[in-house]
């Protein structure tokens, strides 16, 4: 499916807004959002649901934090990211432990199980993503994606 295949029915421009800028802003939605759906799929996560991925993920991102912390990074309550935790302790992939500074809190860290699968999900999804392109794309479509990849930098910075 190309881009100019998209379904444009969301992509109704505010005012004082280009219809050109209306659809990229909705097909960038649209394709992310498969290619992230796309990429979740290779790794072997069939038996974590998204919000446990989603967890895993932020704590080998970011090393330990509190359970607070992640469930404000998450944007969930912290009822449902201690559910979260505890799944993952259950998988072996986490461990809690006090926090130094404070011995109230404990500070949830990645067990050496726990960072083989967050490094080999990230393997195995780049490797999938550089053969998709591989595969899938000719130089000169390669070479559009960084073009607009670069544009789509400076759409981020402040």
């Amino acid at each position: 499916m190309n881009a100019g295949s998209m379904n444009r029915q969301a992509a109704v421009p505010a005012e004082g807004v280009s219809d050109s800028a209306a659809r990229a802003a909705h097909d960038l939605r649209v394709v992310f959002s498969r290619l992230r759906r796309r990429i979740r799929e290779v790794a072997r996560d069939e038996d974590l649901t998204p919000s446990q991925v989603s967890a895993l993920t932020l704590v080998g991102k970011h090393g330990a934090a509190t359970a607070s912390a992640l469930s404000s990074a998450e944007g969930v309550r912290p009822q449902s990211m201690a559910a979260t935790l505890a799944a993952l302790e259950r998988h072996g992939l986490i461990r809690r432990t006090p926090d130094p500074e404070d011995g109230r809190r404990q500070l949830v860290t990645l067990t050496d199980a726990g960072r083989a699968r967050v490094d080999g999900d990230r393997e195995l999804r780049g490797e999938w993503l550089t053969h998709a392109f591989q595969d899938r794309c000719s130089e000169e479509e390669r070479q559009t994606v960084l073009d607009a990849l670069a544009v789509l930098e400076r759409l981020t910075r402040p």
